[in-house]
C-alpha cells in the first residue's frame, strides 16, 4: 500500500473517531504528497525516496518547533507538535539507535580509510547515503566527529 492510500484510509478513520490531532497531521502529509506530485519533473507520481524525504523534513520541522515552544514555555503549542510528531513518525522506517549508528559509522570509517577530522566530509557523504531515512543527520555528524577526533 503506497503512502497516499494509507494516508487516505487513516484520514477516514480519524474523521470517524473525531481525532483532531490525527486529522490535522494527516492533512498536512496529504498536502505534501500533492505538492511533491505537482513539482516539475515528478510527472504526477512520487517514489518512496521522495516520500521519505518530505516525511523526514516534516519531522525535523516539528522537532525544531517543539524545542522552541518548550524554551518559551508554550506547553499548549508544544503538545500539538508532539502529537503531530508521533503521527508522522509512524510512516517512517524505524530509526536506528546511537549504538547501531556508531557501529555503522565505524564500518564506514574502516572502508573509507578515514583517519582524522579532515576526512569527515568523505565519511559523512557515505554515511548519510547509507543511513538515509534510518538516522538523523545531526546524530550521524556528532558520532563521526567524535570517532575521528
Amino acid at each position: 500500500m503506497n503512502l497516499e492510500t494509507q494516508i487516505m484510509a487513516e484520514m477516514k478513520d480519524a474523521m470517524k473517531a473525531k481525532n483532531e490531532a490525527a486529522l490535522r497531521t494527516l492533512r498536512a502529509i496529504k498536502a505534501e504528497i500533492i505538492k511533491a506530485k505537482t513539482e516539475p519533473g515528478a510527472g504526477g507520481e512520487i517514489d518512496e525516496t521522495t516520500e521519505q524525504k518530505f516525511l523526514q523534513k516534516m519531522v525535523k520541522q516539528r522537532k525544531d518547533s517543539l524545542e522552541i515552544f518548550e524554551q518559551q514555555g508554550r506547553e499548549d503549542l508544544a503538545v500539538k507538535e508532539k502529537e503531530e510528531l508521533e503521527i508522522i513518525q509512524r510512516f517512517l522506517p524505524k530509526q536506528m539507535t546511537e549504538v547501531e549508528i556508531t557501529e555503522e559509522v565505524k564500518k564506514i570509517i574502516a572502508s573509507t580509510g578515514a583517519s582524522s577530522a579532515a576526512d569527515m566530509g568523505k565519511v559523512m557523504g557515505v554515511a548519510t547515503k547509507q543511513l538515509s531515512g534510518k538516522a538523523d543527520g545531526k546524530i550521524i555528524s556528532g558520532i563521526v566527529k567524535s570517532l575521528l577526533s
